[in-house]
């Protein structure tokens, strides 16, 4: 753990030099940058030691748990910014482990809907809750009013970066 904060803070420093000459703006993005980083990480690690499972396995998993009737794979794709074959990788993996099932809508064997089965509702609730708890730790040496100030602070980032979206970002 301490290695990865000190690899953090050593981007930090090779990117702003001792004296952090850099732009704010530059810096508060690779601030977030290395801290979305170290929080990723770990998250990872937690869920592949907890459970055996990845964190697009568990995203995936998440959209499932949020539309009970299921989503396309192509919906799938977008809501977890993976690409459609790696869906149908991470679609295939689940059903074999019996936690997605595919099933076609009115018979249509165009349109492939995957579902979470009992098992999978069963399994994401317990990480989920493992999830929460694990960003709970992470975060619990910061005080909840600055959490909720970050929460706005970093909304207004979010704001002004989407009010600037070239439109390829929208492809």
């Amino acid at each position: 753990m301490a290695e990865m904060e000190a690899a953090s803070a050593d981007l930090e420093m090779i990117v702003h030099g001792p004296s952090g000459r850099n732009k704010p703006e530059t810096r508060l993005w690779l601030r977030m940058l290395s801290t979305t980083k170290l929080i990723t990480t770990e998250i990872r690690r937690r869920l592949r030691a907890e459970f055996g499972a990845t964190l697009p396995q568990f995203d995936l998993m998440a959209q499932l748990y949020r539309e009970k009737d299921g989503l396309r794979l192509g919906e799938l794709s977008k809501r977890t910014m993976v690409t459609n074959g790696n869906v149908t990788g991470l679609v295939e993996r689940l059903e074999t482990d019996g936690l997605v099932k595919r099933v076609t809508p009115d018979r249509d064997r165009r349109v492939t809907v995957a579902q979470l089965t009992p098992l999978g509702v069963e399994l994401f609730i317990a990480m989920a809750a493992a999830h929460e708890g694990w960003l709970r730790d992470i975060m619990s040496d910061v005080d909840p009013t600055t959490v909720d100030s970050l929460w706005a602070e970093i909304g207004e980032v979010k704001t002004s970066a989407s009010n600037h979206l070239s439109g390829a970002a929208f492809e």
